[in-house]
């Protein structure tokens, strides 16, 4: 527990200095992260370095469990679902090249990598520039960026080769890619580009399978109830029954970064996680506890 502990305070701290910092630039200037910005010498070869591969690989132990940053809390994909979304795209560079990852492996601003809020550990993504259409496949092994419409964070290899290191952002698609995709990647050119969508993750047909299930991804901060959704794991008549159930629970959740609560409710003594602003922060987080207990928790609004 002590490890488990520890690794948790570690992801959080590599959160934090990997991409937490607030993007600042004097007027006129590209939009860089606060204090960071390209190298000093900027190798002559950037363009030539070569795409990650898509590989399959197992996921972090802890870089994938649920995290909070800046007050608000993200719950990482654990999944092999399909996934594109669209939103703005920026990057990081000196300041944290060589710094640990929330991966624990070390930034490389020359590597094909790439930090993601929610995407898997490791996984792999092809992000195409919606102005040049220029694409690249990068290696997510990072988490980021917690800026308000930013949704990946590029080596600055991969801005560079998209064209996007000079104005500091720039729009772009993110599509999820597997090891299955890798051949289909290295022969096709740039994805044909479906109309504007806004930055919102989308279900990804893939033939000849059904249609699958959309990637969970943060949303925007839209409360569907006044006081939020709550994840209820239980209801007891006696409050000691659901306090011991309380402590059980969060025993067995060594992931969990908030408090599990007794809400007394009428007759009853509701045993609950949240609130949460979306109806897909609750779901994911009810999913990550229905993979860890073995049974599906309750989704309800504050109201209920």
């Amino acid at each position: 527990m002590k490890q488990a502990a520890a690794a948790v305070l570690a992801l959080a701290a590599a959160l934090l200095a990997a991409c937490g910092t607030a993007p600042k630039a004097p007027p006129g200037k590209p939009a860089y992260y606060q204090d960071d910005g390209p190298p000093e010498k900027v190798p002559a070869d950037v363009a030539a370095i070569p795409d990650a591969v898509p590989t399959d690989e197992p996921y972090h132990r802890f870089a994938n469990r649920p995290y909070t940053v800046f007050g608000r809390s993200y719950a990482p994909v654990v999944n092999d679902d399909p996934m594109r979304e669209r939103g703005l795209a920026s990057w990081y560079g000196r300041k944290f090249h060589g710094r640990k990852t929330a991966s624990g492996e070390v930034y490389d601003m020359f590597a094909m990598t790439a930090a993601h809020k929610t995407l898997p550990i490791p996984s792999f993504a092809r992000v195409t520039s919606l102005k040049s259409g220029k694409s690249v496949v990068v290696r997510v092994n990072d988490r980021g960026p917690f800026h308000e419409g930013r949704v990946i964070d590029l080596s600055y290899a991969a801005a560079a080769k998209l064209g996007i290191a000079g104005p500091g952002s720039g729009p772009v698609e993110v599509e999820r890619v597997f090891a299955r995709d890798a051949a289909r990647l290295a022969a096709a050119g740039p994805p044909a580009m479906p109309p504007p969508a806004g930055a919102v993750a989308t279900p990804l047909p893939v033939a000849p399978t059904p249609q699958p299930r959309p990637a969970e991804v943060a949303s925007d901060l839209v409360t569907p109830e006044p006081g939020g959704l709550f994840v209820q794991l239980g209801a007891f008549s006696s409050v000691e029954n659901a306090t011991g159930f309380r402590d059980r629970v969060a025993r067995e959740l060594p992931w969990l970064l908030e408090p599990v609560q007794v809400a007394p409710a009428g007759h009853l003594h509701r045993v609950r996680l949240g609130p949460y602003r979306t109806l897909a922060e609750a779901r994911a987080i009810a999913d990550k506890v229905s993979e860890s207990l073995g049974f599906a928790p309750v989704i309800a609004p504050a109201t209920r």
